[in-house]
């Protein structure tokens, strides 16, 4: 069986879960919390990082940093989780959906300023599939309007455009530790800071609207409520599974590449005959092998591959229904046509079974399989 997706786990995640257990410090921002921020300093160069319970609530917390408020718009692409609009509709904000490119299936930044109203307080970035955005144009929209950049990161840690890291273009930078993503804490992510000047409430909001970070750093004797704010700190405990996965950090990033090369060699000759089109790397940019699309001809085509693989014990997966033309989407008001290309590929988009202990040999399998039912064997 090839699942879609297993998360890799050895003897290192498990001796530090059982450190961390013996050392009786469950809660956040413990021991275990701060080697991942070493840690991710050394390898990305980020020096302000939060941990948070997820990819999600580091979203809504940069959110809540930019003091967005009813009536405010953000512009966002369609072919998303609905995470990225979950985090700012809770403020009462409104999506604006951008359609995305062919190519690379991100957000596409020539449409950006056409949509740009005085209502227009921020720019939500989703790198899909670890592929950057085209971010050299989305900043310089950013600085002419005065609008927030906020990435949408989960997928792209380690991701890089002309050579800075993904999470580190807009103000905020999220990624997540999910399960399903490349280096995990089971439940999990991280709030970048790329401006300083948020750090300070940042680190309120993110213990409740209190200052009690301040204490552990022995800046004060005693904390109290400061602001709003929520519970967004994982338990220690699983810092001690990320700290693990990311001691891993090269092995896992050349396993998964090495798969997602697999597929990319393989897949050649259906794309040349036009039986699939391959996932596209940016110009300038190095991706850390999160995930494999392809597209498929028609919806019925990829219904009728994943029917096929299943019956192998392949299981790819489908992917974003378009959060335009979701059940949500239509509550709220927009229209199915708004984003054509998002709507065109949400029915034709299969994301292939990739993980780090995934073999090319496996991909291999995939490849075949897929040659057989695209070319009718």
């Amino acid at each position: 069986m090839i699942p879609f997706n297993r998360a890799s786990i050895t003897d290192k995640e498990i001796e530090y879960v059982v450190d961390a257990l013996k050392g009786r410090r469950l809660s956040g921002d413990g021991p275990y919390t701060m080697k991942v921020y070493d840690r991710v300093r050394e390898l990305l160069g980020i020096e302000n990082m939060l941990l948070t319970t997820s990819g999600t609530t580091a979203l809504e917390l940069a959110s809540l940093l930019i003091d967005l408020e009813p009536g405010d718009e953000v512009i966002v692409p369609s072919f998303t989780f609905s995470s990225t609009a979950n985090a700012f509709m809770l403020r009462r904000a409104q999506p604006v959906f951008c359609d995305i490119r062919r190519d690379t299936m991100n957000i596409d930044e020539t449409l950006i300023e056409g949509l740009i109203t005085p209502k227009t307080k921020a720019i939500y970035t989703v790198d899909y599939a670890g592929m950057p955005c085209e971010y050299d144009a989305i900043e310089a929209i950013a600085r002419e309007y005065g609008l927030y950049i906020i990435e949408d990161s989960a997928q792209s840690f380690g991701s890089t455009y002309r050579g800075r890291n993904c999470g580190t273009f807009g103000q905020f930078g999220c990624y997540s530790f999910h399960e399903t993503k490349n280096y995990a804490m089971g439940e999990g992510g991280g709030l970048v800071l790329n401006d300083e000047s948020f750090l300070d409430r940042a680190e309120i909001l993110r213990e409740k609207g209190t200052n009690r970070r301040q204490v552990l750093k022995g800046m004060v004797d005693k904390y109290t409520w400061h602001d709003v704010g929520s519970s967004f700190l994982p338990s220690d405990v699983l810092a001690a599974i990320l700290y693990a996965q990311l001691e891993r950090y090269d092995e896992i990033m050349a396993k998964r590449l090495a798969v997602w090369n697999a597929y990319h060699e393989g897949l050649v000759d259906l794309e040349n005959d036009g039986l699939l089109a391959r996932q596209v790397v940016p110009e300038g940019a190095t991706h850390n092998g999160h995930m494999y699309n392809i597209v498929c001809p028609t919806s019925e085509i990829r219904t009728q591959v994943v029917s096929r693989l299943n019956e192998q014990g392949m299981y790819p997966y489908i992917c974003y229904v378009p959060l335009h033309s979701a059940p949500m989407g239509l509550k709220i008001g927009y229209d199915p046509a708004a984003c054509p290309v998002t709507e065109d590929y949400g029915e034709r988009v299969l994301r292939l079974p990739l993980y780090a202990d995934m073999t090319v040999e496996d991909a291999n399998n995939v490849v075949s399989a897929l040659n057989d039912v695209l070319r009718g064997a």
